[in-house]
């Protein structure tokens, strides 16, 4: 298999839905690389704002605004990184088309800007698991997903990429990374993001009741963004390892939904709890094997305390849906 090494003159380097919450972290962290001569943020707008990557003043970054399967380049790149496709379910059922086509179509339109000798590196999901009835949810697990029900654009879509992968793998030698993320939270997702944690936030600063799909016993495993892109980071290019993967990444200490709501219910003052109807294939739990990711990893884990990164997420909501100076003055 061939081994990736950075050439001198510098890296570059492409990132497909680098708008995004996570996205945009891992933009981040490889602007802090020397060894990066370019970086190139692919994104469409769709669940990713500008807003991420306003920050950023890095000459070396630049920013494409278009589907990750239609982007183009005159130049070829020494890595690619493919995150571009909706991760809430409340997105990705909207549209399973558009949701597919970003997975699947997106890596075979950016394999062709991977040079030889290139690394490619996915962002897979737990969602490959199903509804899973082994826990912890171990990478040599083939999961319980319902191929056809609502959720099935996602994934499956993240699963037959992988598999695309790990077939260019096989014959033709390609160097690739495959992660497996858990349940991740943080700054910069969107206020309309639809997931628990964010869901429950944005509802609870607006003086809204905190709406859980189901009986709320259902649980997930909650990884704050710094600790998730650390792992990445050194998967996909930091630490010196031979490993393709899939590697779960993500924080095996398992919340229900109804304890996030509480807790945030508690944070804010405003407790009121309403109860919707479960969605369909709506996993009873997630939680990480971290056995493989300790060996690949060594001291590796989640170090963000799940009360303090709820804490902090919070404080991020709170600035971002301030009204505007001539919002409040108009009143």
């Amino acid at each position: 298999m061939k081994r990736h090494s950075s050439p001198s003159r510098g890296a570059r380097v492409l990132v497909s839905g680098g708008c995004g919450f996570i996205g945009s972290h891992l933009c981040d962290a490889l602007l802090a690389r020397d060894d990066l001569s370019a970086l190139v943020c692919v994104d469409n707008l769709w669940t990713g704002t500008v807003d991420n990557i306003a920050h950023v003043r890095d000459s070396r970054f630049s920013f494409a605004e278009c589907d990750v399967e239609k982007f183009t380049s005159d130049s070829l790149f020494d890595e690619v990184y493919h995150l571009a496709s909706p991760a809430s379910p409340q997105w990705y059922m909207s549209d399973p088309q558009r949701t597919i086509s970003a997975n699947i179509v997106g890596a075979i339109n950016l394999l062709r800007y991977l040079k030889e000798d290139g690394r490619f590196c996915y962002t897979s999901t737990s969602e490959v698991y199903g509804d899973p009835v082994v826990t912890p949810q171990p990478e040599t697990y083939l999961g319980a997903v319902s191929c056809t029900g609502p959720r099935s654009s996602y994934d499956e879509s993240k699963r037959v990429t992988e598999s695309l992968l790990f077939e260019m793998r096989r014959t033709r030698g390609l160097d690739i990374r495959v992660a497996r993320l858990f349940n991740v939270y943080g700054p910069r997702t969107r206020v309309d993001d639809g997931r628990a944690v964010s869901n429950f936030i944005s509802q609870a600063l607006s003086g809204a009741p905190m709406t859980i799909y189901g009986d709320g016993t259902q649980t997930r495993s909650w990884g704050y963004i710094d600790d998730i892109v650390e792992g990445l980071a050194r998967f996909f290019w930091r630490d010196a390892i031979d490993y393709p993967g899939p590697l779960n990444i993500g924080n095996n200490r398992e919340i229900s939904v109804g304890g996030v709501a509480r807790y945030i219910g508690d944070l804010t003052g405003q407790p009121e709890i309403v109860h919707m109807p479960s969605p369909p294939d709506d996993p009873t739990n997630r939680c990480p094997d971290l056995t493989l990711a300790n060996k690949i990893l060594p001291g590796w884990k989640c170090e963000v305390p799940y009360e303090d990164g709820v804490r902090r997420t919070m404080q991020w909501f709170r600035d971002v849906m301030k009204p505007s100076p001539d919002v409040r003055r108009a009143k």
